[in-house]
Formats: structure tokens, sequence, C-alpha cells
């Protein structure tokens, strides 16, 4: 992976767990950053491998329950595949905490001019200064959709989005910033989930345009 998509990951994982305040964050809490990482995965998997006991648990008491019927098997081989799909992702999620250290150490060695921990806590603080901001162009773009409702997950990857567009200049590579998005979705959002992160942030960039030809128009009348 490219360093810089390494530092959105990172920011990604962090922003839960740091604090959602304007305060600007230190450089000396670079190291936060992994902490908190880390925690962010680990704590996911212990929800994972929680869920996956609890549908193997009922899979198995249906079993002993059953009389063998066909329904009450099937009911319980879907049980007992759900627990197994989600100890899969619990051991990739635990495999990424483990293994984002070094990932970070080889992306700096690859591209030293580049600070990964540094550019994702510009993002983290980026997003939490201008979160009001960032929120707000956001509940403009969503459609039958309150900002609030979406996974925490979803908020924060549009809200990265939103501040390397709108604030770190990616005005001119927008489609890096989206295409960036749209990786991290589908490495941490549900299913469908890096579907809806392209179409909101399809809707801001076409907002943000309409609002730039806008501006322009009313300097152009002003000069005449």
């Amino acid at each position: 992976m490219k360093a810089r998509s390494i530092a959105r990951e990172l920011a990604l994982l962090s922003l839960s767990q740091l604090p959602n305040s304007s305060e600007k964050l230190e450089a000396q809490q670079l190291s936060n950053l992994l902490v908190a990482a880390v925690r962010t995965l680990t704590t996911e998997v212990e929800d994972a491998l929680e869920t996956a006991s609890g549908e193997v648990q009922r899979a198995n008491d249906r079993l002993l329950t059953s009389e063998t019927r066909a329904n009450d098997v099937q009911t319980a081989r879907a049980m007992l595949q759900d627990g197994i799909q989600l100890t899969q992702s619990a051991i990739n999620r635990l495999a990424t905490a483990m293994q984002l250290p070094e990932t970070i150490q080889s992306a700096t060695a690859a591209e030293p001019n580049f600070d990964v921990r540094r550019y994702a806590l510009t993002l983290v603080n980026t997003v939490n200064q201008n979160r009001a901001e960032i929120d707000e162009i956001l509940e403009q773009a969503l459609v039958d959709w309150q900002l609030n409702r979406l996974a925490r997950i979803d908020r924060d990857i549009l809200r990265i989005a939103v501040a390397e567009i709108e604030f770190l200049g990616f005005q001119d590579r927008v489609s890096v910033a989206i295409d960036e998005a749209v990786e991290l979705a589908k490495r941490y959002s549900g299913d469908e989930g890096y579907k809806f992160i392209n179409g909101v942030l399809r809707r801001v960039t076409d907002r943000l345009k309409q609002k730039e030809v806008g501006s322009r128009k009313s300097e152009v009348k002003s000069q005449q």
C-alpha cells in the first residue's frame, strides 16, 4: 500500500478513539495514533468473536432441541456459517492490528519523504477542527439519510474524504480522494458500504462544483 493510503487508514482507525474536539492534537501525540488504531481493531475483534460465539451457541442449541427436522438443520447450518464468517473477519482484523506497526514502518522506508503518522495526524486534526462544516457538507449530500444514523466507520470515511477535498488541497485530485475512501470502505464498511460512500462523495463534489461556478458568476457580475 502507498504511504498516503496507510496514513488515511491510520487516521480512520484513530478517529473513534481520540477526542472529538476542536482542540488541536500535538505532535507528541503521534504515537497515540498507532495505539488508538490498534485499540479500535482489537475492540472489533472482541465484538466479532463475541457475536460469532453467540451464533455458534445458538446453532448448537437448535440442533440439540430439534428432531432433525430439515428446517432446523438448515437454520443451524446458517447460524454456524455466520459464526465462521465472523470468526474469519476477527482473525483478519487481528492480523491487521499485529501488522500495522510494520506496515507503517515499511511505508515510511519506501517513501522517506512522506511521514505517514504526521499526515494521519493532519487528517485527524482537520476533521476535528472542521467537523461542523464537514458534517454540514455531508448532510446536504445525503439522500433520505441523516449523518448521525450512519455507522461510525462510514461517517469517518466520509469525513476524511471531505477534509482532503475541502481543506487539504485535493480540489484538483477529487477522484483520488473518492477512490481512497471507496477502498477504505471495502476494507472496513459493510458489503454495500463502498457503493454508498462513492455515491455520497460524488454528490458532495457535484455540489462543490456548483458552488464554485456560482461564486465565479457572482465575481464576474461584480466586476462588470
